[in-house]
C-alpha cells in the first residue's frame, strides 16, 4: 500500500508544484494579468484537444467499442447519482435558493475530471487507460455544460448549452473516434503525430499553472475564512467519490450477475479519477463572468487543490487494497 501511496503522490506533487508556481507568478507580477486568459485559450484550443485526439485515435478501435459503450452507460448512472447527492447537499449548505446554492450544487456534482483527471490517469495508468477515461467522461462533460452551467449562470443570461458541449475537446474526441474506428489514424504523417504528442504533454502543467494563477487573483485570507467550504471540500474529496465507486461496483456486479457481461474493476478507477480530483475553475469563471460571487468558488478551488495532494493518494491506495491494482485495458 505504501508503494501505491508514493506512486500516486509523485504526480500529485508535480501538479501542485505547477499550481504553486502559477500562484507565485501572479503574486510577483512576473506575468501580466492577461496571461491567465492566454493559458486558458491554449488549454481550450490546443493542449486539451491534442491530448484527447492523440489518445482516442490510437486506442479507440472496433475491439474496444463494446467496453467504451458499457463504460459510458455506467458513467451516466454515476452522473445521475452525483447530481442527486448535490441537490440534497446544496440545500443543506444553503437553505434559501440563491446563486450560492447553485455554486454548491455544481461543486458537489462535478470534480476537475479534465484538467486534473486527464494528466493523473495518463501518468499513473498510461495512454490506453486515458482513452477509456476520455470516453467515460463524455456524459460528465454533457452534464457540466447543461445542468451544471445552469446552476452557475443567472436564468436571464443562459446561452445555448449545445455551443458549450461542442467545444474543441469534444470535437477532437469525435474526430479521434471516427479516425480510430476507420483506421485512418494509422496514416497520420509522422511529423504531425510528433507535434500532437508534444502539445499534449503541455496540458497538465499548463492547466495547473492556470489554476494557481487564477486563485492568486483573490485575497487568500478572505477566501479561506468560510468554514462551510472546508466541510464541502471534505465531502467532495472523500465521501462523494466513495459513494460513486460503491454505486459503480454494485451496478457492475448486478450486470455481471444477471447479464453475464464480465465488466472488470477498471471502470471503478475511471469513476474514481473523474470524481475524486479537486474542484475545477468553472465555479470561479462563470459567476465572475455573469456578476455572481466568485469568492466561494475560489475558496473551494484553493482548498480542494491543496487537500487533494493527500486525499487522492490515500483513496487510490485504499482502492487498490480493496479491488486490486487497476487492470490496464
Amino acid at each position: 500500500m505504501m508503494s501505491i501511496l508514493i506512486a500516486t503522490l509523485n504526480p500529485m506533487l508535480l501538479l501542485f508544484f505547477c499550481i504553486a508556481l502559477g500562484f507565485v507568478l501572479h503574486k510577483t507580477h512576473l506575468l501580466p494579468d492577461s496571461a491567465g486568459q492566454v493559458m486558458a485559450k491554449l488549454e481550450n484550443w490546443v493542449f486539451c484537444p491534442a491530448l484527447t485526439f492523440s489518445t482516442v485515435v490510437t486506442f479507440c478501435t472496433w475491439s474496444t467499442v463494446s467496453t467504451h459503450a458499457i463504460n459510458v452507460g455506467l458513467a451516466s448512472v454515476a452522473l445521475f447519482v452525483a447530481i442527486g447527492i448535490s441537490l440534497i447537499l446544496s440545500r443543506v449548505f444553503v437553505r434559501k435558493k440563491s446563486s450560492e446554492r447553485g455554486i454548491y450544487a455544481y461543486a458537489m456534482a462535478f470534480a476537475n475530471s479534465g484538467y486534473m483527471g486527464d494528466p493523473l490517469v495518463q501518468m499513473l495508468l498510461g495512454d490506453s487507460m486515458l482513452s477509456y477515461y476520455k470516453l467515460y467522461c463524455l456524459p460528465i462533460t454533457i452534464g457540466i455544460y447543461t445542468w451544471g452551467v445552469s446552476n452557475l449562470v443567472p436564468s436571464d443570461k443562459k446561452s445555448n448549452p449545445l455551443k458549450k458541449i461542442l467545444n474543441p475537446s469534444t470535437v477532437a474526441l469525435a474526430f479521434g473516434v471516427v479516425m480510430g474506428l476507420s483506421g485512418v489514424g494509422a496514416y497520420i504523417p509522422t511529423f504531425l503525430s510528433s507535434a500532437i504528442n508534444s502539445l499534449k504533454a503541455c496540458m497538465g502543467p499548463v492547466a495547473m499553472l492556470l489554476a494557481g494563477f487564477t486563485i492568486a487573483s483573490y485575497n487568500v485570507r478572505e477566501i479561506l475564512r468560510d468554514k462551510k467550504v472546508y466541510v464541502a471540500t471534505l465531502l467532495r474529496l472523500f465521501v462523494i467519490p466513495a459513494i460513486i465507486v460503491a454505486v459503480l461496483f454494485c451496478t457492475k456486479e448486478l450486470l455481471n450477475g444477471y447479464f453475464d457481461m464480465h465488466i472488470g474493476n477498471s471502470v471503478l478507477y475511471l469513476g474514481f479519477f473523474a470524481t475524486a480530483s479537486a474542484l475545477g475553475l468553472n465555479t470561479i469563471v462563470f459567476p465572475e463572468a455573469y456578476g455572481g460571487n466568485p469568492k466561494i468558488g475560489a475558496s473551494m478551488a484553493l482548498i480542494s487543490h491543496t487537500l487533494c495532494i493527500v486525499s487522492m493518494p490515500i483513496m487510490y491506495a485504499l482502492m487498490t487494497l480493496i479491488f486490486g491494482p487497476c487492470q490496464i485495458l
